[in-house]
């Protein structure tokens, strides 16, 4: 049987409903790109401001062009550690959260 919604409306659904859902999203995008896996970590927060902030009121908010910041999250985006952690900073305040390093054992 074929789905009847779109993955990313899906996604998008969830995170509004579902407030946890929504930080462990955040926290995953951020996981995987101190994990060295970029790419997953860039659409993984792509979703997370899609279904959230927004790039517009998140361009409007840090000050950057909302085009510079879908193209930063975009699959040849190649974001500077100053935006992506400019972004970061605010996406936790926005949610409320603050997400901590912690040291694991490989």
């Amino acid at each position: 049987m074929g789905l009847t919604r779109n993955f990313k409306e899906t996604v998008q659904a969830r995170v509004l409903a579902d407030p946890a859902f929504r930080d462990a999203l955040l926290q995953e995008g951020v996981e995987a790109l101190l994990g060295g896996d970029v790419d997953t970590g860039k659409a993984v927060l792509r979703d997370y401001i899609k279904a959230t902030v927004g790039f517009e009121q998140l361009g409007a908010d840090t000050g950057a062009s909302p085009k510079s910041l879908i193209r930063m999250f975009g699959p040849a985006g190649n974001p500077q550690a100053r935006n992506l952690f400019a972004v970061i900073s605010h996406l936790q305040r926005h949610a409320g959260v603050a997400l901590h390093v912690t040291a694991q054992p490989t």
